[in-house]
């Protein structure tokens, strides 16, 4: 009944329109996934030349600070030198002022004497007035160099300003993509939603009123006797036909889902904690593992994709019931579907 009203369902295909949205949607996803890696690898070259030019600069700052601060001592010096060199010219006029005064007051006798002395004085005047001239030009070179290195170091300081401008906005323009991607990426997921949900709407209806099966989080869980005997793992006839059921509503889900999501079906396996030794299976690790696997290549068998399933085995070790009782050995031996990503 089940399954005659599902195929009635199905008259009005809805599916094909659903396809190309989806994907066109996951055109533009790739899209911005491949912009984004492109931009964020050309940013971080560019934010990596960057650190390495204002690490250049810094050092060119510095070095040009440590320099100004050596022009400045030594500027500082020679003032110092000038001005005790004018002080010594400003004696060395007064005194020759001074001899001048004698000279004219004993213009006889001691004028011989005192016109050497003056000589004398006058050629120190002039070493001093040419040392006081060198030390003059010696200070205006320093200012001319201390202003250009001033000049430098405004150029140097803008240029680090307009880096640290572009290493922001850098840093801007990659949390915005990053934004953009976060946007794009929670789209797919309430996408892969979408259809997990249509998926679990088309198996309630495929197995509706069945005992044997419940819904338990996002898996459904199949008691292992629907498809097994105990302690073996080739599938009942029973079983086959549950399977022949999942896999056409799987073939639809397949031909709906676009292939660029990785959605895969993962079947279970599992067992309880009674141990089973047997030359086929070693292990309930062994038997948990060859049932999923059964159930996997059974629907293979019937034209679902081997790259959209996935066999586990859980063992004894994943039950639902912790207790030891018939009844929790029953509901921990089971096969769970859960449509999830690869």
């Amino acid at each position: 009944m089940a399954l005659a009203r599902f195929r009635r369902d199905r008259g009005i295909d809805y599916w094909p329109g659903f396809v190309d949205a989806l994907s066109t949607l996951l055109l533009g996803v790739i899209f911005l996934l491949t912009v984004f890696v492109v931009v964020q690898f050309f940013l971080s070259q560019d934010i990596a030349s960057k650190d390495t030019a204002l690490s250049r600069l810094n050092a060119q700052i510095a070095q040009l600070t440590d320099l100004l601060s050596l022009e400045k001592t030594g500027k500082i010096s020679l003032e110092d030198e000038v001005a005790q060199l004018r002080a010594s010219l400003a004696g060395v006029e007064s005194e020759r002022e001074r001899l001048r005064g004698e000279v004219t007051a004993n213009a006889k006798g001691d004028d011989g004497d005192a016109r050497a002395k003056v000589g004398e004085l006058t050629s120190a005047l002039t070493s001093e007035r040419n040392t006081v001239a060198r030390a003059l030009a010696q200070v205006e070179v320093l200012n001319q160099q201390i202003a250009a290195l001033r000049r430098q170091l405004g150029a140097l300081e803008s240029a680090l300003d307009v880096s640290e401008k572009r290493e922001k906005d850098s840093q801007s323009r990659i949390a915005d993509l990053g934004q953009r991607l976060n946007v794009a990426l929670a789209q797919r997921v309430q996408e892969l939603s979408r259809y997990r949900s249509d998926f679990f709407g088309r198996l309630r209806e495929i197995l509706a009123n069945r005992a044997d099966v419940r819904i338990v989080g996002d898996r459904f869980v199949f008691q292992s006797e629907v498809f097994f005997d105990a302690g073996q793992a080739l599938l009942r006839p029973e079983g086959r036909g549950e399977l022949d059921k999942l896999a056409a509503a799987i073939a639809e889900l397949e031909k709906t889902i676009p292939r660029e999501i990785p959605w895969v079906l993962r079947v279970d396996g599992h067992t309880d904690v009674r141990p089973i030794v047997t030359a086929a299976y070693p292990s309930n690790w062994e038997l948990s593992a060859a049932r999923a696997i059964s159930v996997v290549q059974y629907l293979i068998s019937k034209g679902i994709s081997p790259q959209r399933l996935v066999a586990a085995g859980f063992g004894e070790f994943q039950p639902l019931d912790p207790d030891r009782t018939e009844e929790a050995f029953r509901r921990n031996r089971r096969i769970e579907l859960k449509l999830t990503e690869r």
